[in-house]
């Protein structure tokens, strides 16, 4: 069957079909994405602001019609944290389901970090023992860790890069001056104390092989001397802790403007890569991690494994 998953991330509108079956591989047959960074679009009070939801509406409607187009079976729609988060959440699911159709299903953190780790289960099987499982999104980090496909410990704090960038950093993306050392000390404290309150949790579940999924963790893999996207979806990707360190030494002088022209930065993403990286660092120092394997899976191909397994065989 073909399905087709519209996730509403803080950055993307990011809709993707594939053909599969229960049992199989899910082989994308099409992708396509506009880039919205909906974090940035939240007003003072907390609510996505009119134009933020009037572009929203354009780019269901949009990917709508394109799943339409592609014959697809089934259109699972969901939005996270972005929307999730907005105070108008209701009214914008609304005019959304009122004006395309389309009803956005708004995915709480902690299913997120769940269906993110049953794809990067699925990835690396059930010889990678433990899992434990980091994912950085435009506005939540989601972590999980277990034996099953179903975690032991799953849970979404508040530290996605775009919006530290926004909150903590204040960094715009045409900013032609990186962020100041106080103020990355500053950020860096601030996730520590985030952390405080899940690390033990996640340590007394214990893993044997860490992961990390999210474009922030391929991004900054890459940078540190990972594989770049060319080399295929198999190719085996990491991130060691003091790559990561070498990364944030450097990426931290350059001004946000000027971090698109790295290798393997996206435009829409390279003001929130500093943010991101510090999250990423901090989260690995604070759980003892010294090395990532990077997954090409993540929480849109955990939303489908979950659909085909509630499909079943047949």
């Amino acid at each position: 069957m073909r399905l087709g998953v519209l996730d509403v991330g803080s950055n993307t509108v990011h809709l993707l079909v594939v053909d599969a079956h229960h049992g199989a591989h899910p082989w994308p047959a099409h992708s396509e994405k506009v880039v919205l960074r909906l974090a940035e679009q939240i007003g003072p009070d907390g609510a996505l602001t009119a134009a933020g939801a009037d572009t929203l509406v354009r780019a269901v409607s949009m990917a709508k019609a394109a799943a339409a187009g592609l014959n697809t079976d089934d259109l699972i729609a969901f939005a996270t944290s972005a929307v999730r988060d907005a105070t108008n959440a209701a009214e914008v699911l609304a005019r959304v389901r009122d004006e395309t159709g389309v009803r956005l299903a708004v995915l709480p953190g902690a299913d997120e970090a769940r269906m993110t780790f049953l794809a990067v289960r699925r990835w690396f099987g059930w010889s990678a023992g433990r899992l434990l499982v980091l994912d950085i999104g435009g506005g939540s980090l989601e972590i999980a860790a277990g034996i099953d496909e179903f975690p032991d410990a799953a849970v979404s704090l508040p530290l996605g890069a775009g919006r530290l960038s926004r909150e903590r950093l204040r960094i715009e993306p045409a900013d032609t001056a990186p962020p100041s050392a106080q103020a990355v000390e500053e950020l860096r404290e601030y996730v520590d104390t985030m952390l405080d309150p899940v690390v033990k949790e996640i340590v007394d579940v214990g893993w044997d092989r860490p992961a990390g999924t999210s474009k922030t963790f391929r991004t900054l893999a890459r940078l540190a001397g990972a594989a770049p996207s060319g080399a295929g979806l198999w190719a085996r990707r990491s991130l060691t802790r003091t790559g990561l360190r070498q990364v944030i030494g450097f990426i931290r002088h350059i001004p946000p403007g000027q971090l698109v022209e790295l290798e393997g930065v996206s435009a829409g993403r390279a003001h929130q890569l500093l943010a991101g990286a510090i999250v990423a660092e901090t989260v690995m120092r604070r759980l003892g991690v010294d090395k990532l394997d990077i997954c090409p899976w993540a929480l849109r191909e955990g939303v489908i494994l979950r659909r085909l397994d509630q499909i079943g065989p047949g």
